[in-house]
């Protein structure tokens, strides 16, 4: 029988865009009044690639915070990654290692989705700084894709491991590595099987919807992430692979928000924002497996274990009501339109327990 409500320990979201500037400011208190903690991606404009930086953005997170976290009772970290580039440093890995801000970098194959003209484009330039990273135990998160043009894009996920990642792997055996937003059986499957320092983060979207929803009644632009949406098998897989009580998965809802001009249009821009009602979707993914009783482990265990944190302490609570997605939200002179507009869902957020 379904639970009426959920009383589980406060998640952390590890895998988070918040923007910078207006945006920032608009779209952090949906993310904050949920999770205590977030792993904030580094591909702003320019991207974020020193520790001085990492600094900087997470004292203007802060701030944008401070206000409603006085007034809300809210208790939210940053926790600060780096974007890795062909000329990343390992001097830059020792100063990242001895902060108190930098939890990881970021490994975005140069143009593989938004802000990543700046990214790695041959993992052989990076060799110091991986080498450094693996000495200190340092996290690299990974955007798991090649972006060759003569790959399909459905393709790329399972390309990108045969060609990208088990080469990498087994010249950094004890690199920790988080393979994001994974989106196909294949990447369950290589996560769940092999040995050694390694986990996935898995997102709302890939859990709930495969690629149908791109295009029912139209082009549904919404839905349009990157890794895209695959097929009904690979969601499957995924949401088994959540559901599983693995401690090789846990939760990275991989919000993107986009203002609605940019996503409605002839060259849309890829990302899905699913702050708002994070944890409602995936506690209707884990209610559609029959797996409710493992969404805390997900959400709330697996994460810090693997990021070497503690767990968090605090209690929160969802409730078993109907509630449905009807509001865009306004933001910087436009809408932001979130995931699952106009569906319903079964759980609402009530706030702390």
């Amino acid at each position: 029988m379904t639970p009426q409500q959920i009383i589980m320990t406060q998640p952390d979201d590890w895998h988070l865009h918040l923007r910078d500037g207006e945006m920032l400011g608009t779209v952090l208190p949906y993310t904050a009044r949920q999770f205590a903690r977030a792993i904030v991606m580094p591909n702003l404009k320019p991207p974020v690639t020193t520790v001085k930086q990492a600094t900087e953005y997470a004292q203007r997170i802060r701030a944008a915070l401070a206000q409603r976290s006085a007034e809300q009772n809210i208790a939210f970290d940053p926790l600060m990654t780096l974007y890795l580039t062909d000329h990343t440093s390992a001097d830059e890995i020792q100063r990242a290692r001895d902060s108190e801000v930098v939890q990881a970098l970021k490994l975005y194959p140069a143009g593989a989705t938004t802000n990543s003209e700046s990214g790695v484009t041959d993992l052989n330039h990076c060799t110091k700084a991986l080498e450094a990273m693996q000495k200190n135990a340092m996290v690299l998160c990974v955007h798991g894709e090649v972006t060759h043009q003569d790959v399909d894009v459905f393709d790329r996920e399972a390309v990108f491991i045969d060609q990208v990642l088990i080469p990498l792997r087994h010249r950094f055996p004890e690199l920790r590595i988080v393979f994001e937003h994974i989106t196909t059986r294949q990447a369950a499957d290589y996560v769940q099987s092999a040995s050694g320092p390694i986990a996935a983060t898995i997102t709302p979207q890939h859990l709930l919807y495969n690629r149908n929803a791109l295009f029912q009644g139209g082009i549904r632009p919404h839905y349009y992430c990157l890794p895209v949406l695959k097929r009904e098998v690979h969601r499957q897989a995924l949401l088994a692979a959540a559901s599983s009580g693995s401690p090789k998965f846990f939760l990275g809802t991989d919000s993107a928000p986009h203002e609605r001009a940019t996503k409605e249009t002839a060259c849309g821009c890829a990302g899905c924002f699913s702050a708002p009602y994070a944890l409602e979707l995936y506690a209707q993914a884990f209610a559609s497996a029959g797996a409710l009783d493992r969404l805390e482990a997900f959400a709330s265990f697996h994460g810090p274990d693997f990021y070497r944190l503690p767990r968090n302490t605090r209690k929160i609570k969802l409730s078993r009501t109907a509630q449905k997605i009807s509001s865009p939200i306004a933001a910087e002179g436009g809408f932001l339109v979130p995931l699952g507009f106009g569906e319903q869902l079964d759980w609402r957020f009530e706030g702390f327990a």
